[in-house]
């Protein structure tokens, strides 16, 4: 079962703010020189198109978690949760998804479920798929009570060109699988923890769509 997570604009209205900035520059810029006020215009394409919002069909069922991310698979590992994250301090599976500037960068629920807490951490910005981004970068560490009884872990990491992450939801949000939650401006990175007996569905290297990839199951 699947169903379109389509409920906004192609673009993002976040998007809409950034391009006209750059066409009121660049028509500025047109009165001192052509060539430069062409390359505004062609960063006002660039943000429409960076912020582009498109239609997801989300396979709908409890016992699969889907990417939050469109990018590549760059890490699966086991790790702890990030310290700030009120749950235990237990290890966890970990699959790692990266942006990049070229990616779609609205993310979407993993699951369906309730969120329980969301977490911002103030830090710096790494190269987000080194793996020391997890821990030095700011982040926004999403706690979701998925409708099955597990409990889930977004992360969204802030990259090296990216400065800011942006939510569009609150504390007991009863989020729906593939549903957007958030997006990060420029480059970045999500991180999702999940039980350690989830079934992995997908490879280091694969390129995955948020809201519709399947990156692993419950057991």
């Amino acid at each position: 079962m699947s169903t379109s997570t389509s409920k906004r604009p192609f673009i993002h209205p976040e998007g809409w703010k950034f391009a006209t900035i750059f066409f009121v520059i660049s028509i500025l810029l047109s009165f001192i020189s052509i060539a430069i006020s062409v390359i505004g215009y062609l960063l006002t394409l660039f943000t429409l198109w960076f912020f582009r919002d498109p239609k997801r069909n989300t396979p709908i069922d409890t016992n699969l978690i889907i990417s939050s991310a469109d990018g590549k698979v760059c890490l699966i590992d086991e790790a702890y949760p990030p310290e700030e994250v009120s749950i235990n301090q237990e290890k966890m599976k970990r699959i790692c998804v990266f942006m990049n500037v070229f990616n779609v960068h609205i993310n979407r629920s993993p699951v369906s479920g309730t969120v329980k807490d969301i977490i911002y951490k103030e830090g710096q910005f790494l190269n987000a798929s080194l793996d020391k981004a997890s821990e030095k970068n700011e982040r926004s560490s999403l706690i979701i009570s998925s409708d099955n009884g597990a409990e889930i872990v977004v992360v969204q990491i802030a990259g090296l060109i990216a400065r800011r992450i942006l939510g569009f939801i609150s504390n007991n949000h009863n989020l729906h699988q593939g549903e957007r939650f958030g997006l990060i401006r420029f480059g970045s990175r999500v991180d999702i923890y999940m039980p350690l007996d989830a079934v992995t569905k997908c490879s280091i290297g694969d390129k995955v769509i948020a809201g519709e990839s399947v990156l692993a199951s419950f057991k």
